[in-house]
């Protein structure tokens, strides 16, 4: 068990003016998971002549998960380890921050609560919006910090009117920008995210020049923290007690209202896919809609999964302090969604993208984000899709 080292004491005034910044580029908080990135951000940092402090996270583990599989990615007590010792090595303060309650109280449970309500969540962007920032701001202003600082690949720059805006990072492989519109200008005025600037070879070429050979070659996960074994459907029926009961044994329906076969339960399907079904239908078969009132899976094909409308609410905007009605923009659906034009409007849920062309996918739950070149716009929770 990784002990919480945070102590009550940093919190005190007197703490404070201990740690208070002796640098003239300021004194900087970066959340440090253990991997390659974060590593590198703060040694890149230390290195450029910030007073830098190592901040490691403790988000969940394997009791939290109910599963049996070890805890992997950056949640385990390797990475913890390896975050110590970089920091130890280079002379600067590190802590383990244990953040368990706050984030599975909020972001495992919507987590869930999302699937049951027929929709697809993001966590990730639940986790940064909502928990991430908000814990590192708190620690940053008890330890006297100006700055925090990620590992994000995504830049963060004022504009000329005044707002603070996220980039797109230059490798467009790795950009995270997707996952950070939910950031407010707060936030992003105290932020700072180095790697933007760099292509990921370039990272690993700097660890290796460091004096981490196995940190550059380290490989990276790409699994939902909190679910390991890469099985949501498995990790919502662990959560859920006798969730598997009450959902089995529900229709999978044709567009027309048509029952086609039994499934095993809504929770455990999203819009757009098509491995896993467990129905021959003769030709491929998508899922198009979910009913959770009804426990009703639609079933289509391809084409029934474009739509050319979105409606988004919970809007979070970021270039700009709101935008004009009709304004255009690139609209991203997903992660790697390589975005679609569309144009932006004002409705009272929220904002409408009217796509110039057929998109396919689109799941409530997840987040558009609106680009203007590389800058975000801003974005928020697709509601539902539209074919007009």
């Amino acid at each position: 068990m990784v002990r919480a080292i945070f102590a009550r004491a940093v919190y005190r005034k007197e703490s404070s003016r201990k740690y208070r910044t002796m640098s003239s580029k300021g004194k900087v908080l970066v959340a440090m998971s253990g991997g390659i990135d974060s590593t590198v951000t703060a040694l890149m940092l230390h290195h450029e002549g910030y007073e830098v402090i190592g901040i490691t996270m403790k988000t969940w583990d394997y009791a939290t998960s109910k599963t049996s599989s070890r805890e992997t990615g950056c949640c385990n007590i390797d990475s913890f380890n390896d975050a110590r010792q970089a920091a130890v090595q280079h002379g600067f303060p590190h802590f383990i921050l244990d953040i368990r309650e706050e984030f599975g109280g909020f972001v495992i449970e919507n987590f869930v609560e999302e699937y049951l309500a027929g929709r697809t969540p993001n966590p990730c962007v639940m986790c940064n919006t909502h928990i991430k920032w908000r814990a590192l701001l708190k620690r940053a202003n008890a330890l006297g910090c100006d700055w925090i600082a990620t590992g994000h690949y995504a830049e963060v720059r004022q504009h000329t009117n005044g707002r603070y805006v996220i980039s797109k990072g230059l490798d467009e492989t790795k950009d995270q920008s997707y996952v950070l519109w939910g950031l407010d200008q707060e936030l992003l005025s105290r932020t700072i995210m180095p790697l933007g600037k760099y292509q990921k070879t370039a990272i690993r070429q700097m660890a290796h020049d460091m004096g981490y050979p196995e940190l550059a070659k380290k490989s990276e996960s790409y699994e939902i923290c909190f679910v390991p074994d890469n099985d949501y459907r498995g990790f919502l029926k662990r959560r859920v007690e006798g969730l598997e009961e009450k959902v089995n044994g529900g229709w999978f329906k044709d567009k027309h209202g048509k029952k086609l076969g039994q499934h095993k339960g809504y929770p455990f399907y999203t819009i757009g896919q098509r491995k896993g079904l467990e129905i021959a239908l003769g030709k491929p078969a998508y899922v198009t809609a979910i009913d959770p009132d009804t426990n009703t899976v639609v079933l289509g094909e391809e084409s029934d999964l474009a739509q050319n409308y979105v409606q988004i609410g919970k809007i979070n905007w970021i270039k700009y302090n709101g935008i004009d009605d009709g304004m255009e923009a690139l609209t991203k659906i997903r992660y790697k969604d390589k975005g679609a034009l569309s144009s932006l409007h004002q409705t009272p849920q929220g904002i409408e993208a009217r796509f110039f062309e057929h998109v396919k996918g689109i799941a409530p739950g997840q987040s558009a984000v609106f680009y203007e070149g590389n800058d975000v716009i801003g974005g928020g929770i697709i509601q539902s899709g539209l074919l007009q």
